[in-house]
């Protein structure tokens, strides 16, 4: 009898939290959704307002994420105070709610609208990602935690090709403005329009009395398509939030209440904790960047039409899906830190690579980068919060505070797009391929993390054996 309590414990996800740990699980997929629903909403709302340039599209990402660093410490402290359903329940009903909020946005025809309410959707993200994941890491053994957070984040990229399916065929396939716009620029071109003068030109077409009821009615349909998704979505969280609502969660028990000034000053002392926020910082911004600007990448590069573009981005998540499988089997044999390393240092190659192809086989290599990054963000979660105990709570609000990262980066890339083209003497790099100089520079910061927590848990081991 013994022996079978202690197999139960030892196991991944113990009998007594399966059913929790499904139902919780089902919450990654779900703001997997949300995240690579919107990535392609970059380059589609940049196609259907002409008036906003790569940098001001990329404010979509900036609310996005940005409702991340704003909610991620209200959300810890809220769960601290009262408990991990509670987290779940709010999260849902903001979650719903910015997703309904579309509804007005579509109204108004204005793209900033839209921004603000994806603010407010991830506010509710915020809230189920700071819940979710310290309550997965708690569903049993101590010892099992990183292989049973990266099990539930397995689904997480699962949500995440429904949000590109989605993405590819209910809207960039029914976007007219990529059309509508091309006809035009041949036009122009046929009429003796340089392609430096040609986005000015287009707009200077716009904007005579004529054309602009054309564009006024692509701009309404397009928006339209735009919107819908992100209703019924907002309708089956609101139905998920019930689901929660009335089921029965285990609740872990509470030790004292931790003060959040004291719980702070014990994280900022944990170097593994102060480290894995700048590492996860660095992956997000450039998981999100990867992902973001595959589409311009592939358009600018390779030729391709969004629609097309945007299947190279499924594949990329297929990709990832499927080494985040592998990666959860390997860290049974290999070391969390070694690992992780190993993939960053990959990611580096990677980058170089889709820097300086551009083309296909640059394309192919972006594209790549998602085998590395499948065991980033729950490893490096993992091993921050290792051993933190009820600190932990607060420590996870930190390291989703980091999601902030993929706020800042994509407007960096954007810029770069937006400049044209780097004569770096030798050769030229266009800004669509030069962005891609960011996410190298965070698979740097994340191979010296890997390394370090590689390297401290072989010291570990020899001073255990001594």
């Amino acid at each position: 009898m013994q022996l079978e309590k202690d197999k139960d414990k030892s196991a991944v996800v113990p009998k007594e939290y399966l059913k929790a740990f499904m139902l919780v699980t089902m919450l990654f997929a779900l703001w997997g959704f949300a995240n690579d629903i919107t990535n392609p909403m970059v380059a589609a709302f940049k196609q259907v307002f002409i008036e906003i340039s790569n940098t001001q599209s990329s404010l979509v990402q900036f609310a996005f994420y940005g409702g991340y660093a704003t909610m991620a410490i209200p959300a810890a402290l809220f769960i601290q105070k009262y408990s991990y359903k509670s987290g779940i329940l709010v999260g849902l009903a903001l979650y719903a709610t910015g997703a309904l909020l579309f509804l007005p946005a579509a109204v108004t025809e204005n793209f900033y609208w839209f921004p603000v309410s994806l603010y407010i959707l991830t506010f509710g993200l915020a809230f189920l990602e700071t819940t979710a994941n310290p309550y997965i890491l708690s569903m049993g053994d101590p010892a099992t935690a990183t292989r049973r957070l990266n099990l539930a984040q397995a689904f997480n990229p699962m949500g995440s090709l429904l949000g590109m399916f989605v993405a590819t065929q209910v809207v960039l396939g029914k976007l007219q403005a990529e059309d509508y716009f091309n006809g035009i620029r041949v036009m122009l071109r046929e009429n003796g329009v340089s392609e430096e003068l040609l986005p000015e030109a287009v707009k200077a077409y716009l904007s005579m009395p004529g054309n602009a009821a054309g564009y006024a009615a692509v701009k309404t349909h397009d928006i339209m398509v735009i919107r819908n998704p992100y209703v019924i979505l907002g309708v089956v969280v609101t139905l998920i939030f019930f689901i929660f609502l009335f089921s029965r969660l285990p609740s872990k028990s509470k030790t004292e209440h931790i003060h959040p000034i004291e719980s702070a000053r014990r994280l900022l002392r944990n170097r593994a904790w102060v480290g894995g926020v700048i590492a996860q910082t660095f992956y997000v911004a450039a998981q999100i960047t990867c992902w973001t600007y595959i589409i311009q990448y592939a358009t600018r590069n390779c030729g391709f039409t969004m629609k097309l573009a945007q299947k190279w981005n499924i594949v990329a998540m297929i990709i990832f899906l499927t080494s985040r499988f592998i990666c959860t089997f390997l860290l049974k044999y290999i070391n969390a830190g070694r690992l992780l390393t190993t993939l960053a240092l990959g990611g580096i190659v990677l980058s170089i690579l889709t820097i300086l192809l551009q083309n296909v086989a640059g394309l192919v290599t972006l594209v790549g980068i998602s085998a590395c990054m499948s065991l980033m963000f729950p490893t490096i979660y993992g091993i921050a919060l290792e051993g933190l105990g009820e600190d932990a709570k607060l420590g996870s609000a930190g390291l989703i505070f980091a999601i902030v990262g993929g706020a800042l980066m994509p407007m960096g890339a954007g810029w770069f797009i937006d400049q044209g083209t780097f004569n770096l003497g030798m050769f030229t790099l266009n800004g669509e391929s030069a962005a891609f100089l960011l996410p190298l520079t965070s698979f740097v910061v994340i191979a010296i993390f890997g390394w370090r927590t590689a390297c401290t848990s072989k010291i570990n081991r020899i001073c255990k054996s001594v």
